[in-house]
């Protein structure tokens, strides 16, 4: 199956060189392949979508409201990158959706202290809102 392209938008490539997506759902769709898998960082349940999704209850600013399903469904989501293209969302794509992916850095092998400026630097510079969800990321 057709991956992502690295260079598209929202692209961040990991450690392990497996390619993941994080975009803002406000902003639409992009063009170009459909995600195969999303999971989707949001305070009440999203819109159904053409493809297979997981919903992560998580508020705007805030942290997950449970974080050992999170943890479940990051870690089926790094297994799934494999043969999937995956995408990560939230409505503007930075300080859930940088969180979510920092997590899934360090589950990738980036060590916890170095997954915020880890995604930053690779998706997004504003990703990882809150001092809270920096905490969140230190100790995953």
């Amino acid at each position: 199956m057709e991956q992502w392209d690295p260079n598209a938008p929202g692209v961040l490539r990991l450690p392990s060189g497996r390619l993941v997506r994080g975009r803002g759902l406000r902003k639409g769709l992009p063009t170009g392949p459909e995600p195969t898998f999303g999971v989707y960082l949001l305070g009440s349940q999203p819109e159904p979508v053409r493809w297979e999704s997981r919903w992560i209850r998580w508020p705007d600013f805030r942290l997950p409201a449970d974080r050992d399903e999170t943890r479940k469904v990051l870690s089926e989501a790094l297994e799934r990158l494999a043969h999937d293209r995956v995408e990560f969302a939230c409505g503007g794509g930075k300080g859930r959706t940088g969180t979510a992916l920092a997590c899934l850095a360090v589950l990738d092998g980036v060590p916890a202290d170095e997954a915020v400026a880890f995604v930053r630097a690779n998706y997004d510079r504003h990703a990882v809102e809150t001092p809270w969800q920096k905490r969140y990321v230190r100790n995953y």
